[in-house]
């Protein structure tokens, strides 16, 4: 264990005993002890002392115990209908993976976009980021890594070895890939927990709906906008690999492909049903107002696609099915803790008066709000380098929430481009998972990561600003 492992696991719950005790209120009883809460947990999520979802379940023990909310109340939070989305998004994927038919979508992408150096570049950041939108970033990048390693393994053998532009190639697949999975799961609700987190907290608190529709109209083009950023600024700017050629990526693209063989029956099932999945979420608002005693949401969506891939028999003699209960020890379990650790945070803190006194606060000021917005996009997004994005929205999107209502501005106005903020991580390895893998690969240099990460991560804070100021208020 890490010195600085040792140090949160003990200085949480000393901190917290401390501000129990203080003398005198800093808000008040019930504020002060919710703010200790929060510091304990903050404190190990940042250093990552037991598991970020381990310490999601401390309101569960805590809040009853202070007498801040009734154990039900709390336990409520973990159930949210959010929760269950997600876990029906984790049981698609799940299937997605299970089947392999997130690496031929993968290959197949990469195959229609060509095989010169730059759309080789092109092609694995399209498939990344179309994957990332359904599966977690985690997964999408170990798909494409041992692909990308093929390709590069073909500039090494050949006739020049690994020269500056193998070198410069290499670097924009690989920093591809990673950026590329990070902006991609920004698109839909269910393509990073932030999202889900932020999208949690509008529900419980504030009884505002975002639909995945809605959601992807404004975080598809965003991706894709800033997508298209990274591409350029990888190969036309910070990694040229000019005069690089070479065929042979086809190849392997092929060969990949062909040991994957025709489409199972499975694959074709799954594709189904994810079909009929995505499409309902995207034509939910229709088929309510055509059906309104349906009452469809996207919880219902994803679990009825949930309960499909468990239920509907490829084989019903051999009971054979889709997926059985025990591939879910491959699913993200304590990433649905973590959401329901974070929704409870921000629900003590909006029964004990906190987030109403952040509100009065910024209200009484005399605050740009422009300014406002572009500091905490900034503060999140450089924070979001350091600790779990997930925890990271979970602490500050209640605070978030305050200075809206305190600058006199709606809520989503400054609440979606904060929370997108959190999954803009392009500077450091350890920030999130794809940026550690590629890391790992051997090809990537911290400061090569963190130079082009600080271009980026300022561009990110440009747009989400221009987002702010001008996309979201035409959108809701």
């Amino acid at each position: 264990m890490t010195l600085g492992r040792k140090l949160g696991l003990f200085l949480g719950p000393i901190l917290f005993f401390v501000i129990l005790n203080f003398p005198g209120n800093l808000i008040s009883e019930k504020g002060d002890m919710v703010i200790a809460v929060a510091i304990w947990m903050v404190i190990w999520w940042i250093t990552e002392a037991v598991s970020i979802s381990v310490t999601a379940l401390l309101p569960l023990i805590l809040f009853p115990v202070l007498d801040i909310m009734p154990i039900g109340d709390v336990g409520a939070n973990y159930g949210s209908p959010i929760v269950f989305l997600f876990f029906g998004g984790f049981v698609m994927a799940l299937a997605l993976e299970k089947v392999n038919l997130h690496r031929r979508i993968a290959l197949n992408i990469i195959r229609l976009t060509g095989t010169t150096p730059n759309k080789v570049v092109l092609g694995f950041m399209i498939a990344t980021a179309t994957l990332s939108m359904w599966i977690s970033n985690t997964a999408s990048t170990v798909v494409m890594l041992p692909i990308a390693m093929s390709v590069i393994g073909l500039l090494i053998d050949d006739a020049d070895g690994f020269s500056k532009n193998d070198k410069n190639f290499a670097l924009s697949v690989m920093l591809g890939i990673a950026f590329s999975a990070n902006a991609g799961g920004i698109a839909t609700v269910i393509g990073t927990p932030p999202n889900s987190v932020m999208i949690g907290l509008l529900e419980n608190e504030y009884n505002i709906e975002i639909s995945f529709l809605k959601w992807m109209l404004i975080g598809v083009p965003f991706s894709a906008v800033m997508i298209t950023i990274i591409y350029f600024v990888l190969v036309k700017w910070m990694f040229p690999n000019k005069e690089l050629k070479f065929s042979a990526s086809k190849d392997v693209i092929q060969s990949e492909l062909k040991k994957l063989g025709p489409m199972s029956g499975k694959e074709k099932m799954v594709l189904v049903i994810f079909g009929i999945t995505v499409s309902l979420w995207i034509f939910r608002t229709l088929i309510n107002t055509i059906f309104p005693e349906l009452g469809l949401t996207d919880t219902i969506i994803s679990m009825l696609a949930a309960v499909s891939l468990f239920a509907v028999p490829y084989n019903i003699n051999k009971g054979d099915f889709i997926i059985d209960w025990v591939d879910t020890r491959k699913l993200a379990w304590g990433i649905l803790v973590l959401f329901g650790g974070g929704l409870a945070l921000a629900k003590g803190m909006s029964v004990s008066g906190i987030v109403d006194l952040v509100a009065q606060a910024i209200a009484s000021s005399e605050i740009s709000i422009l300014f406002t917005a572009i500091l905490l996009i900034f503060l999140m997004l450089f924070m979001t380098e350091l600790m779990s994005n997930v925890a990271l929205v979970a602490v500050l999107a209640p605070v978030v929430a305050g200075i809206a209502i305190g600058l006199d501005i709606p809520i989503l106005y400054l609440l979606i481009p904060v929370t997108m903020a959190s999954s803009c991580a392009f500077m450091l390895p350890m920030a999130t998972p794809p940026n550690a893998i590629v890391f790992a690969s051997g090809y990537i240099k911290v400061h090569e990561m963190a130079r082009i990460g600080v271009i980026l991560n300022l561009v990110a804070v440009a747009l989400l600003s221009v987002m702010f100021q001008f996309v979201v208020p035409l959108l809701f």
